[in-house]
């Protein structure tokens, strides 16, 4: 299983080998079953500036920058340019209403998937387009058997927000990784798939929010697959295949 992606894969980008020592994981929808309460944060507090914004323009941004998503709606829809500054204090109000919604579950197989990649001796980060320092607080409280605030790529590290390969780029700095096929990228947006491809590394696409599959294969995702639960129990074929 996963040779022939695998092989694709090394013919796509010309590569020889695919040794991962590092997973790259994105963080809302991946991590966390987080993406409806930021559908709901990102329309209330939209509607409040005269910006529309629907569930489904929620998860196409998702992985982007908020701010950068803010600045180009408000170009989209009033034709006027703003600064980061302003679209800044636009998303600590998304931010804000998304903090006082329920607090998003793990899902089922991400801490078992971590074990696995752990005891393989291979490192995590986690790459995020978010620039809410609650949500990277809790990534180091529920993964710090895993990761430290050293192994988390969030919009304060890169000016260039997804599908831009700056963060995974970064996220490959932080765990050591030289070559775009030693780190394996997860991700469920089309932008974090766009810009794990863009990286050249191995993506994966856990596809846990409303979009078809082919929305994610046509962004370049080298697997797709349904849930984190099926990415841990496939796991170890993962890693046969990249080793030939």
């Amino acid at each position: 299983m996963f040779e022939n992606e695998v092989k694709q894969y090394l013919q796509k980008h010309g590569f020889g080998c695919f040794t991962p020592k590092a997973v790259l994981f994105d963080m809302d929808g991946v991590l966390y079953d987080s993406m409806p309460n930021h559908a709901v944060a990102w329309q209330q507090s939209m509607a409040q500036f005269d910006i529309h914004m629907t569930a489904a323009d929620s998860y196409a941004t998702e992985g982007a920058r908020g701010v950068d998503t803010i600045v180009k709606f408000v170009k989209q829809q009033q034709g006027r340019d703003i600064t980061l500054d302003e679209a800044q204090r636009m998303y600590d109000v998304k931010a804000d209403i998304f903090h006082h919604m329920p607090t998003a579950p793990v899902f089922p197989g991400v801490r078992e998937i971590m074990g696995k990649i752990k005891a393989a001796g291979m490192s995590i980060c986690v790459v995020t387009g978010s620039g809410q320092r609650p949500l990277l607080q809790r990534l180091v409280d529920d993964f710090g058997e895993f990761i430290d605030e050293r192994h988390i790529v969030s919009a304060y590290d890169v000016e260039r927000g997804k599908p831009a390969p700056d963060p995974y780029l970064m996220g490959m700095r932080k765990t050591g990784c030289e070559h775009p096929w030693e780190a394996i990228v997860v991700e469920n947006a089309p932008l974090g798939v766009a810009a794990g491809v863009a990286a050249r590394c191995f993506t994966v696409a856990v596809n846990s929010g409303p979009l078809p599959d082919e929305v994610l294969a046509n962004e370049g995702a080298d697997i797709v697959l349904p849930d984190m639960v099926t990415f841990e129990s496939n796991w170890e074929q993962l890693l046969a295949a990249s080793r030939g």
